[in-house]
């Protein structure tokens, strides 16, 4: 595909806030979730070519995105693993709340890394079990009974 300046910045600016709540979400640190997120875009606009159509350019940066925080959250166990002791998930989010009850909030990180991710594509993406599965690889129906499991989870701990 080919794509100027304006049109990637057209593009970006029409799914950036989905993109940073996606990745706040899974990586639990506001300036972690700003360095994801600018890191994909650095890497979808040197990569913009590869883009077969534009239609494809939200899922397309997801798929970058998902794999970045992916890739930041190895890298974060492995430090944790080599520190003293490893902090309490309330230790993690240095995040503002936005306005989110803080015990959705609760129920989402008690959730694993893999629902996370299924949960936040779906609510914050707005993407089906098809399109989750597609940018994580799995079977749709897999994606659809992991989603149903996490958000049973996310009940029971909000009973």
């Amino acid at each position: 595909m080919k794509c100027d300046a304006k049109t990637f910045a057209r593009m970006y600016e029409e799914i950036y806030a989905d993109l940073y709540r996606y990745a706040l979400c899974i990586l639990r640190n506001q300036h972690e979730a700003e360095d994801a997120v600018s890191e994909a875009v650095i890497s979808a606009y040197e990569n913009i070519q590869k883009l077969r159509a534009q239609t494809a350019f939200k899922s397309w940066m997801y798929t970058i995105l998902t794999n970045i925080c992916k890739k930041r959250l190895k890298k974060s166990a492995k430090e944790l693993h080599n520190v003293w002791e490893i902090p309490e998930k309330n230790e993690l989010c240095e995040e503002p709340d936005y306005g989110r009850d803080a015990e959705v909030r609760r129920a989402f990180f008690v959730l694993s890394e893999e629902e996370q991710m299924i949960i936040g594509m779906s609510v914050f993406g707005g993407y089906n079990s098809a399109e989750i599965g597609k940018i994580l690889g799995m079977n749709p129906n897999t994606v659809r009974s992991r989603r149903s499991r996490a958000l049973q989870k996310m009940k029971c701990v909000l009973s």
